[in-house]
């Protein structure tokens, strides 16, 4: 299915300053973002306990929040809606204290009296517990962007590889930012929409790279933007419908897959917007600013070639018995 003109090239690289300049002002807001109002971490990573509560009518937050501070347990308790007035949410710290405590029938006790509610969901995670997740989180991102450098720089030349790296930085940074901005709580499943992201992007990047390689090898002329030109022109269609599937997707649980996983799903959004634009208008750009230069990869794809076909001869010459 084509929804661009398959015999147009757009000029992508001749806007490429623009889009540079656009995405460095995102990602610096975003790491300004970031610096100023930090992330907020949920309990998996700051630890705490987390109660979720039910209301059959509207939840009387203050009444609740009057009858927390009976017991000591609850001290410095939050007490916020959770996707409608019938829902809160409580948040306090674990202590030692309240660990050996069935946390579920201490609220349903202090809260007798400011309606009828239900206890949907009772959360509990000891600060040592939460460093070490927010640890392993961090490292399992920072050998994430190891592996894809070396699977790249493999794959295609060293130059593809680090311009893929800065792109993941760019929607990663880009993300981030909104995370914090919106003040999302940061999970174990804002960190699986991380690296989502992450995936995603390479993947369209991967394809795009993978496209601009078969027209060097093509290319005739040895002007890189009009061989990204071409290339980018022709994965267009694809890249445009298949974020458009992905977002149209992530949006639907985004609008109805409840509270729970709206902090997920907004990541994603996000990510798949700047996933996406990274590929077209960051990764391939970053190719002429990095040197990559079209006669110098056709002189090692020669080499490469010759070194072949030359251990090849070899090869014939010892089955053959002449060596």
């Amino acid at each position: 299915m084509e929804i661009f003109k398959s015999d147009k090239i757009y000029d992508f690289m001749g806007k490429s300053k623009l889009f540079i300049a656009l995405s460095l002002i995102l990602v610096l807001a975003s790491w300004a973002i970031l610096f100023t109002r930090g992330l907020h971490y949920g309990i998996d990573f700051a630890g705490g306990t987390l109660v979720q509560l039910k209301y059959e009518k509207s939840a009387p937050i203050k009444k609740i929040r009057e009858d927390l501070k009976k017991d000591p347990i609850f001290k410095n308790a939050s007490i916020t809606e959770f996707g409608s007035p019938n829902e809160v949410v409580i948040r306090f710290s674990t202590s030692s204290s309240s660990v050996g405590v069935d946390i579920g029938d201490k609220v349903r006790e202090l809260l007798k009296n400011t309606g009828k509610f239900k206890v949907r969901r009772v959360d509990m995670v000891g600060p040592k517990v939460g460093n070490e997740l927010r640890e392993k989180g961090l490292m399992a991102m920072v050998l994430s962007i190891i592996a894809i450098l070396i699977y790249v720089a493999f794959r295609f030349e060293w130059r593809f590889g680090l311009a893929a790296i800065l792109a993941l930085v760019h929607d990663v940074s880009i993300s981030l930012g909104f995370v914090s901005l919106f003040q999302i709580d940061v999970n174990l499943d804002i960190l699986a929409a991380i690296l989502t992201i992450m995936g995603y992007s390479l993947n369209d990047t991967i394809i795009v790279f993978d496209r601009i390689r078969e027209g060097i090898k093509e290319a005739k002329v040895m002007d890189l933007f009009s061989v990204i030109n071409e290339s980018v022109t022709k994965t267009l269609s694809r890249t445009t419908l298949t974020s458009l599937t992905t977002f149209f997707v992530v949006l639907t649980l985004y609008l109805f897959g409840g509270e729970i996983i709206k902090g997920f799903s907004f990541t994603l959004l996000i990510g798949i917007i700047v996933g996406t634009y990274s590929s077209i208008f960051v990764a391939s750009p970053l190719l002429k600013w990095l040197g990559f230069s079209i006669e110098d990869f056709k002189k090692k794809e020669a080499e490469k070639e010759k070194r072949r076909r030359e251990k090849e001869k070899i090869r014939q010459m010892y089955e053959g018995g002449v060596v």
